[in-house]
């Protein structure tokens, strides 16, 4: 069973878009992984319409389906006084219901 949807709504961000992650509590289940969290990124590539993890979770069907995205983090936006290269980053999938424009 593939959990790749088609859908009528168009993805709301596109590569190269500068999005932060929402900083907000969830409630039960999350996909957004705490460190994230009120980070800001840019979008690498919308990867599709899927069924909403956080719904299957409790064996819901996942409707409405939700985007997507690759979001490119630096490591010096994640991590309090990094010590690594300026260029080294980290790669999330995020779907679109934890993404807000920067």
């Amino acid at each position: 069973m593939s959990l790749m949807l088609e859908v009528a709504v168009a993805p709301g961000f596109k590569a190269g878009d500068h999005v932060r992650v929402a900083s907000r509590r969830p409630l039960g289940h999350c996909r957004a992984p705490w460190y994230l969290r009120g980070k800001p990124g840019v979008v690498v590539e919308a990867m599709g319409c899927f069924r909403d993890p956080e719904r299957l979770a409790y064996h819901k069907p996942g409707l409405p389906g939700q985007h997507l995205y690759k979001i490119r983090f630096a490591q010096t936006d994640l991590w309090d006084g990094y010590r690594g290269a300026a260029s080294d980053h980290l790669d999330a999938d995020i779907t679109e219901n934890w993404l807000e424009s920067c």
